[in-house]
This record gives C-alpha cells, sequence and structure tokens, in this order.
C-alpha cells in the first residue's frame, strides 16, 4: 500500500518536531511525515535534548517523534518536559530499545505511543496514522511482550494467594490434614476427633477449597510442598 493512501481524511497538526540523532532515521521520518501530507516547513529537527528545547522555547509543538537514546540525556526526560509544557501534544516514541522499564517510563512521562524503530516504513506510518486520528498505538511486538508478562505476574499472584490462603488453615483443619495424611478415612477422623463424619467432611472441603486441590492425595502433597505438614 502506498503510504499517500493513508493520509486519506488526515488532519495534520502542526508544527511538528523529529528528535533523533541518527540522521539516517531522522531523513527517514520526515519523508515519511511528507509522504503523509506534511509541507517541508511544519517539520523541525533535533538531534539532541538541547536543540529540542530551543525549539520548544520558540514554537508550540502539536506533534513529537522523539528517540530515547539521545547524546545528551534520555528521551523520555524531553517528553516529560514537553508534557508539563504542552499538555495537549501527541507524542511517539521510535526507538530502538524494547524494554518493559523504557515503555512504561515513557507512557508515564506523558508518550501517547511506542513503535520500534526496526518496523518498516508502512508500519511506522501506521503509528503515525493512528496517533494523527487519535489513537494511542504500542508496537505489536511490545504489546505482546507485555501482555506475557502481565499473564505470568497474575499467574504468580495466583499461586501466592493461594499459598497465603493455605497458611489460613484453621488449627482443626491442621489436625485434620494430618489424619489425613496418615491415611485414615473420614469416620476413623471423626472417631479420633469425637466429631461427627459431616463435621469431618465439612473440614475437608474446606480444605480442599483453601489448597485449591480436588482430592485426598494432591491435599497432601500439596500442603507437603508448602511446608504444611513435617
Amino acid at each position: 500500500m502506498p503510504i499517500s493512501e493513508l493520509a486519506t481524511d488526515l488532519i495534520l497538526p502542526a508544527p511538528v518536531l523529529i528528535v533523533e540523532d541518527d540522521m539516517a532515521v531522522s531523513q527517514r521520518l520526515e519523508n515519511l511525515l511528507l509522504q503523509l501530507g506534511y509541507h517541508a516547513d511544519a517539520l523541525m529537527i533535533a538531534n539532541s535534548i538541547a536543540e529540542a528545547q530551543q525549539y520548544l522555547a520558540d514554537q508550540v509543538v502539536a506533534l513529537a517523534l522523539v528517540d530515547l537514546g539521545l547524546p545528551d540525556g534520555s528521551g523520555i526526560d524531553l517528553i516529560r518536559i514537553m508534557h508539563e509544557q504542552i499538555p495537549s501534544v501527541a507524542i511517539l516514541v521510535i526507538s530502538a530499545w524494547s524494554t518493559q522499564e523504557a515503555i512504561f517510563a515513557a507512557l508515564r512521562a506523558g508518550a501517547t505511543g511506542y513503535v520500534l524503530k526496526e518496523r518498516d516504513d508502512l508500519e511506522v506510518a501506521l503509528a503515525l496514522r493512528s496517533i494523527l486520528r487519535g489513537g494511542a498505538p504500542i508496537d505489536p511486538l511490545l504489546a505482546r511482550r507485555i501482555i506475557s508478562e502481565f499473564s505470568s505476574q497474575n499467574e504468580q499472584n495466583t499461586a501466592g494467594e493461594q499459598e497465603a490462603e493455605a497458611e489460613k488453615l484453621s488449627p482443626r483443619e491442621h489436625q485434620i490434614l494430618r489424619l489425613v495424611a496418615e491415611g485414615m478415612a473420614n469416620r476413623d477422623i471423626a472417631e479420633k476427633l469425637s466429631i461427627s463424619r459431616y463435621t469431618v467432611e465439612c473440614h475437608i472441603k474446606n480444605i480442599y477449597r483453601k489448597l485449591a486441590v480436588s482430592s485426598r492425595t494432591r491435599a497432601v502433597n500439596t500442603a507437603r510442598q508448602r511446608g504444611l505438614l513435617a
């Protein structure tokens, strides 16, 4: 698809500030913006934070394309400055950095979207189109990574919650669990503790729920893994 076709019905806020110290990359971004319909006189190019701040002192920027690894500091600091000075500015990070820490730091600082430099021209142009339409594009690879890490964290949290719940076994439940581990049947446990068989069954159901298991064997094995049984 020709990139110029993406410009249909686009509103082109100006001026645009490109902050990139690699000349080849800045020229690439400039060319993409021109293909989307921008005029050259609406584009400003800075190769450092200091140079970008000079532009910001004289211009109210409408859109900024920012790299994170700049020769005089982190683009995240510049993003924070721009967001504080011009809350309405749309800021698209175009960077080689792909760590979750970098992504979250940029977004917290005020970035609107994040795309990797390694993407081809069409993919970067699609991200630009999205941000010009009010979207918040995140590179698909980064989005999948973030989702994967969140899923992993959720699994860890679930496991932690299960362990915390297991630690809440009542003294009677601990007592019954130990007897279950010794191989005693519910009737024998009831006789030994002088309680009804129904009460024993209720306690065992609670043990299953707290340990997130569905059988006596799993209850005993899980309890041993968590140090609840000697």
